[in-house]
């Protein structure tokens, strides 16, 4: 089941990278006497209501949604594992006032922070990975701290300390690495999250302005008109970002099994 969830991630990830060279047909070309045609030989997931091969534009649309969810657990992972690992390990005043933050923005739900930050800046790819990454870093926060606490007091850094190493010096170079394996588990399961996320904001129409394609654009633009005569519009491209989503939990647990010489993912 891992092997399979991974070999399927790669096959998503290097379709999105070829997508100009291995998209049967433009993403945006109309065809009006073509559309809403089945599945075939010719357009794998038909066509939709502009006369768009659906597959095309599933290859393109991975491009957007991956790029946003990427960019946005990057970033929530680097301010978020900051502030988590620098508040695990100084305690103190600073540990509090962070926890009360964090405690703040985790009262909001992740969508409607999302939703909220989105319609500040203005639907746009950018803003939307902005967004997104805003919902998920106190997550992350909360998930790197419980990890530098758990490592924080083990006797190999009393000895770390004892020969004078600076407070930045010990967080990189030993609590980091010590606390990389439940960071990197709860992150790839952050980045289903992100991709879900995307999808609905797009399909709320606050993501990538059409005729652009992202996957959730396509399910707003399938749904809507054409679910009964063509649900190959939404279900083909729905299908594919459920199995993405899906496999990137199947490889984060994966990564965080305890059985495999690894420390769990965090659970908070």
């Amino acid at each position: 089941m891992r092997i399979a969830a991974a070999l399927f991630l790669a096959v998503v990830a290097l379709s999105a990278l070829t997508a100009s060279l291995i998209a049967p047909f433009d993403p945006l070309e109309q065809e009006v006497g073509r559309r809403l045609a089945p599945p075939s030989a010719t357009h794998l997931f038909g066509t939709d209501g502009f006369g768009r091969d659906v597959f095309s534009r599933t290859l393109h649309g991975a491009r957007v949604s991956l790029a946003v969810a990427l960019a946005a657990v990057a970033a929530a992972g680097v301010i978020g594992s900051s502030l988590g690992l620098a508040s695990g390990y100084a305690g103190g005043a600073f540990d509090l006032v962070v926890q009360r933050v964090v405690d703040v923005l985790l009262g909001f739900p992740f969508l409607v922070m999302a939703l909220i930050v989105v319609v500040a800046l203005s639907p746009a790819p950018l803003a939307v990975a902005a967004a997104i990454a805003l919902a998920l870093t106190p997550l992350v926060t909360r998930v790197a701290r419980a990890a530098a606490l758990s490592v924080a007091n083990e006797e190999y850094l009393t000895v770390v300390r004892s020969t004078g190493a600076g407070a930045s010096r010990i967080v990189l170079r030993h609590l980091l690495p010590a606390s990389a394996p439940p960071l990197v588990a709860y992150l790839a399961t952050c980045l289903g999250t992100a991709i879900g996320a995307e999808a609905t904001l797009s399909f709320l129409g606050l993501g990538v302005p059409p005729p652009y394609p992202s996957w959730g654009r396509m399910l707003q633009e399938g749904s809507r008109a054409y679910f009964d005569a063509a649900p190959w519009v939404t279900l083909m491209p729905g299908a594919v970002l459920c199995l993405t989503v899906v496999c990137l939990v199947v490889v984060g647990d994966a990564m965080g099994d305890p059985r495999r010489g690894r420390a769990g993912p965090i659970r908070h």
